[in-house]
């Protein structure tokens, strides 16, 4: 009986990822890719990310023990996929990773000589209505997105949320493995004295699937019970520069701020607030938590999950409920728990690199 690879030594990785750290829109999924990827060169196995390239970094780098290859822009990177893997891929990997943000790389069709696993943080569904024009959001969401993961049915799959998993059952993916995501919770500060006046805090990417303005809508509605409250949102995206032309007393855009920054005002607010559509998981809840601070947030795919490992508030996405419910948490403000609590329904990032590569073996 032959005894698969992947038992037998250490394992050649290909990731196939849009983007890495490097690019100025990187987000979670690519602080996901880049921590796996630095905990299997720990352990010892060759990492190889393929992604888009960014202008003003080299086309081939190493970083953190990853080999880095940058081809290809924001659609030729699937083309540019296909070609470096043809040309000089085959017989070189023991394991691909294919990662799927909206678009797939479609490498069940063309990588034939070695295991292939799909990573997907969360579908697109209802963000395509979001960040594309209605006949685009219409086709991608009722057309391509479908299509494109009709291909994945029988491939094995991991992603981060129950939401996501039961959403890519939904699509007629039949083999999804749910695995927590990763989480250091040594990374955030201990919980500090809250701000004097009622905090609000937004953190998140400034675009239209995020739903920014909601945040803001909520919070001029408790503005008339809560004078001297404030709101700080962190991020950068399109709709930044229209919060700022809004100059709402009490609102502060921060921008993009440092991690350690980001911390600090975590621990430092009263309560974070997330109206994203949909999400994989919610990584700015748990940090919250961590640091004590509150979530209120609306009650869809991804959040549901992260929200209630935290303890948090859930509402109907509408401005006026979140609004409702940040005025309750601010009456009982006194009662609070602000002391550090415990993460769950995230584990450590070694053994997250561990668990997919135990699912790829089984």
């Amino acid at each position: 009986m032959s005894t698969s690879p992947l038992k037998m030594r250490k394992l050649r990785i290909l990731i196939f990822n849009w983007r890495d750290l490097a690019h100025n829109s990187a987000g979670g999924a690519e602080v996901y890719t880049q921590r796996v990827a630095k905990e299997w060169v720990k352990m010892g196995h060759q990492v190889t990310l393929f992604c888009s390239y960014v202008e003003g970094s080299p086309e081939n780098e190493l970083v953190d023990g990853i080999r880095v290859i940058r081809r290809g822009g924001k659609h030729s990177v699937y083309r540019q996929a296909k070609k470096y893997y043809q040309n000089e891929g085959v017989g070189n990997f023991d394991l691909v990773i294919d990662e799927i943000n909206t678009r797939p790389f479609g490498t069940p069709k063309w990588v034939k000589d070695t295991e292939v696993i799909a990573l997907i943080h969360q579908v697109c569904r209802e963000v395509w209505f979001y960040e594309t024009p209605l006949i685009i959001a219409l086709i991608g969401r009722f057309v391509l997105e479908p299509y494109w993961l009709k291909k994945y049915r029988n491939v094995k799959t991991i992603t981060i949320s129950v939401s996501s998993k039961e959403s890519l059952e939904d699509y007629g993916l039949k083999d999804v493995r749910y695995i927590p995501i990763g989480f250091d919770s040594d990374t955030c500060t201990s919980p500090l004295e809250k701000e004097e006046n009622p905090t609000v805090i937004f953190v998140g990417r400034l675009a239209g699937n995020k739903r920014p303005l909601h945040a803001v809508e909520a919070f001029k509605k408790i503005k008339k019970d809560y004078p001297n409250a404030k709101l700080w949102v962190i991020g950068t995206g399109r709709l930044e520069l229209k919060i700022r032309k809004m100059n709402l007393q009490g609102v502060e855009v921060l921008g993009r701020i440092s991690n350690s920054e980001k911390n600090t005002r975590l621990s430092k607010a009263h309560v974070i607030v997330v109206t994203s559509v949909r999400e994989g998981w919610g990584m700015v809840v748990t940090e919250a938590s961590v640091v004590g601070t509150k979530s209120i947030g609306y009650d869809v795919p991804g959040l549901r999950d992260s929200i209630r490992s935290a303890n948090g508030v859930l509402t109907k996405p509408r401005p006026k409920e979140l609004a409702n419910a940040i005025k309750t948490h601010f009456e009982n403000l006194n009662h609070q728990n602000t002391q550090r609590t415990k993460t769950t329904g995230v584990i450590a990032w070694d053994e997250l690199s561990r668990r997919i590569l135990l699912e790829a073996k089984s």
